[in-house]
């Protein structure tokens, strides 16, 4: 009798493995890229609660922490602060809202 082999040819299994690698290719960027938004939208959810409790702090004592208002801080003027494409770039929150954030498409 002849009796065949059951299995995968060696075709049949570079095949998987390219459209595997393929895919990985394409969704592993995706997913570092979300994972950044990810942490861009945390940080600034929490620049908000911060400015919104040192608002609350003022309210009910007259008057700015010191930590939350030093001497030394500086102000830049607005034309100079723009939405930016970079996750490395500062995020700038001022008068209860953000001037300067990454937005668009992050590469």
């Amino acid at each position: 009798m002849n009796r065949r082999e059951s299995g995968f040819t060696l075709i049949e299994l570079l095949i998987v493995i390219a459209i595997i690698g393929i895919l990985a290719a394409i969704a592993i960027p995706n997913l570092l890229n979300a994972v950044q938004r990810g942490k861009q939208k945390r940080t600034m959810s929490d620049t908000r609660a911060l400015a919104t409790a040192v608002e609350a702090y003022a309210v009910d004592n007259n008057n700015y922490p010191a930590a939350a208002c030093p001497a030394s801080s500086f102000t830049l003027a607005p034309t100079q602060l723009s939405s930016t494409t970079n996750f490395n770039d500062d995020i700038y929150y001022s008068n209860g809202t953000f001037i300067q954030w990454p937005e668009g498409t992050q590469y």
